[in-house]
């Protein structure tokens, strides 16, 4: 499973791309704002892009299909590995199918629904983003939404990638390679959390700990 990084903070982004553990990185405009203060966020852009080898999920904010696509163009002109990121809306998979014309990848993002799904990848989206985490807040269950997308593109042969999203722990991540998801894009705390293991940090103590008892010296 790919796994992205959910930010637009370039120090987390350079720390998990130099260690090797990130396919990608998504953005949306909330997580742009938390960074951007007055800094020119197409440059922002184009640093992301460079800081990873990989796709990188640049959102539209616009809400028609004409200006969604202006913009598209705009942001897949940035760098080579611009993922248009839009809404699944009429509007969003107009868009998308124009930008997937161009020859543009395309993130279909807020797919709360199988038939939304559908309708992601018979518009051509690279890649559909499932809100996992914020069906679990209304008490809906964000991971079945995965297995669900999963049967049918399987069944059909869709070949949009499912971009396990709005991930909120380390077991969503789990869930997802169980599921089969293609992606997962999470936030860099629950990145951080899955290299941790109360055993592995009692293990690495009573190794330290024999080896100063023993006095020995590489």
């Amino acid at each position: 499973m790919k796994i992205f990084l959910d930010t637009a903070d370039l120090g987390q982004i350079r720390r998990a791309a130099d260690a090797g553990l990130i396919d990608g990185v998504t953005t949306n405009p909330s997580l742009v704002a938390k960074v951007a203060e007055n800094r020119d966020v197409t440059d922002m852009y184009r640093e992301i892009c460079k800081a990873v080898d990989g796709p990188v999920s640049l959102e539209v904010v616009a809400v028609d299909r004409d200006t969604m696509i202006a913009e598209g163009r705009k942001l897949a002109a940035i760098h080579e590995n611009a993922v248009v990121k839009v809404p699944l809306t009429e509007d969003g998979l107009k868009a998308c199918r124009a930008l997937v014309d161009d020859g543009h990848m395309v993130n279909v993002t807020l797919c709360f629904s199988v038939s939304q799904a559908l309708l992601a990848a018979k518009a051509g989206a690279t890649f559909v983003s499932p809100f996992v985490g914020r069906i679990d807040d209304i008490s809906g269950e964000g991971m079945q939404l995965i297995h669900h997308i999963r049967q049918v593109y399987d069944n059909y042969g869709y070949d949009t990638e499912i971009l396990a999203a709005s991930i909120r722990h380390p077991m969503h991540v789990v869930e997802a390679m169980l599921i089969g998801a293609d992606c997962c894009t999470i936030p860099p705390a629950v990145l951080w959390q899955l290299s941790r293991h109360p055993l592995t940090d009692q293990g690495l103590d009573a190794f330290l700990k024999d080896w100063n008892a023993a006095g020995t010296a590489i």
